[in-house]
């Protein structure tokens, strides 16, 4: 078997994430790979469309972006995934997803080393196979991304997760915040009550509209609530009848703009989510409310306030409670009330945006 710790591969492709956040928390893994082999070209194979907040990256050669695949895909649609892989002769595949088909794709894809953990019948796919650290659910998943770069000679790093925005997304989004009404003087806060995974990582709906009127004593203050198609309607009913100075962004934005409009909050609230993790990206400040997942694993990676309860059933994983929904309504109003201001009080420091001109 061909020692990694020697190889100096030429032309890298990244299989992705298939997560926004678990997309957003691999970003170091391109970094690392970047810094390890600067004279490699760079691949990040990422589906559409969350491939977009991948879009402007500088660390990457070429993003290839594809649909989402299942057993009923067209068969010209695989044959042309399959081609652009044979196409690109690529001498080293790094796998991140722990699927039998992201190994399957670049076994078939002709990709010369594939790099990936064990998992999901799919070692005869892989020609390194990784196992998992054996404390994979007392560390982040940043830091489990990273260890499967260790073979490579690349040590895991204190690199964080980034990305990158144009000077010309970020100015649009200003604009379109003025246009509700938003004034440089204000204080925005931004509220995402939704979770791809399931209801069992959400707090009440009507818990975030009490935190949204509470906020607003304070006139300088404008809350501005994300989610996307699937959530809209509870966004709305979250909005219904609140003040001028609630803006529902909800199903509007694609992620690029999303991304723009978070780093201009000055505090997202949010539970265990994907726009949880663009924050930490752009430095925005989070309070982020956790229940049936575990905040170690996938809480935020940068400096924030973590709410969560530690019941005796947490964390579960499930998509929905089967039973009182603990771990989340004993967080309550004004504990998250608490946590915003003092985000909002705090002195105002720059952040460490990657902004593209």
């Amino acid at each position: 078997m061909l020692d990694l710790s020697e190889f100096k591969p030429q032309n890298i492709i990244v299989r992705m994430p298939n997560w926004v956040g678990d997309m957003v928390m691999a970003t170091p893994v391109l970094s690392d790979l970047r810094k390890a082999f600067p004279d490699a070209r760079l691949t990040a194979m990422c589906r559409s469309p969350i491939s977009d907040l991948l879009q402007e990256d500088v660390e990457i050669d070429e993003l290839f972006s594809f649909t989402k695949t299942s057993r009923l895909v067209r068969r010209d649609e695989k044959k042309s995934i399959l081609d652009r892989l044979k196409k690109g002769a690529y001498d080293l595949g790094v796998i991140l997803p722990t699927t039998f088909s992201s190994a399957w794709w670049f076994w078939q894809g002709d990709v010369k080393v594939r790099l990936g953990f064990d998992g999901a019948g799919r070692k005869s796919l892989l020609t390194h196979v990784i196992d998992k650290p054996s404390n994979v659910q007392n560390q982040h998943l940043i830091q489990t991304y990273k260890h499967l770069l260790t073979p490579l000679g690349i040590p895991v790093s204190d690199t964080k997760p980034r990305l990158y925005l144009k000077e010309k997304e970020i100015e649009q989004a200003k604009v379109l915040l003025s246009q509700h009404g938003v004034k440089p003087h204000h204080k925005i806060v931004g509220i995402n009550p939704g979770a791809a995974y399931g209801s069992a990582k959400c707090w009440l709906p009507e818990r975030f509209r009490e935190v949204t009127m509470r906020l607003l004593d304070d006139k300088d203050v404008i809350v501005v609530y994300f989610g996307d198609l699937i959530t809209s309607n509870l966004v709305k009913e979250v909005c219904q009848g609140l003040s001028t100075r609630v803006i529902n962004m909800a199903g509007l934005t694609s992620l690029r703009e999303l991304s723009c409009l978070i780093s201009l909050c000055d505090a997202l609230l949010t539970n265990d989510s994907g726009p949880m993790h663009i924050a930490g990206a752009v430095g925005t400040p989070i309070i982020a409310l956790f229940g049936s997942t575990n905040s170690i694993v996938t809480g935020p990676w940068q400096e924030s306030s973590v709410i969560q309860k530690h019941v005796a059933c947490s964390p579960c994983y499930r998509r929905t409670c089967p039973i009182d929904f603990k771990c989340m309504k004993q967080i309550g109003v004004d504990e998250v009330v608490h946590a915003i201001l003092n985000v909002l009080h705090k002195p105002i420091s720059s952040k460490k945006l990657h902004i593209l001109p």
